[in-house]
């Protein structure tokens, strides 16, 4: 028995894994709803909002494992979701993946220079959205294990 040591290791999907949660963010109500049964279906908790503003104000009040984020919404873009996620305490450490129609190379150094963890252009396949979300939440949970902020 080896006291002090702190286990991280425990399944991202499954009945015995705790839930995760992450925020679907796009004004596209076919994307948000195809999404979230894709998540569901693994086991998350899903939340969604349909423009900007929302995306940041659910972010700081329900604080998601992950954010998959569109870029082109109403009122406050997805650039701008992710540097404002970036700026706040509470937010910033949240990995993001951005899915977006946006192809360009430009696009995708933007995200990923804001902070973005992962850049995917539309269309896209259910199951690799899943699939890159999960990891994302697996790599962050490590981190924070190894950061000592695990459960925080």
């Amino acid at each position: 028995h080896v006291t002090g040591v702190q286990t991280c290791a425990l399944p991202i999907y499954g009945p015995s894994s705790m839930k995760h949660k992450v925020l679907v963010v796009d004004d596209e109500q076919d994307i948000v709803e195809l999404l979230s049964y894709n998540f569901q279906d693994v086991g998350f908790e899903v939340q969604t909002a349909g423009d900007g503003w929302s995306a940041v104000t659910t972010a700081q009040r329900w604080l998601p494992d992950a954010v998959v984020l569109d870029l082109n919404l109403p009122d406050l873009n997805g650039f701008a979701v992710c540097e404002l996620l970036r700026t706040l305490p509470s937010t910033k450490d949240i990995p993001i993946l951005m899915l977006t129609a946006w192809a360009t190379e430009q696009s995708r150094n933007i995200g990923l220079g804001l902070g973005a963890n992962d850049y995917l252009i539309k269309p896209f396949s259910p199951r690799d959205v899943v699939g890159r979300v999960g990891r994302l939440v697996e790599t962050a949970r490590e981190s924070q294990c190894r950061d000592g902020r695990a459960g925080q």
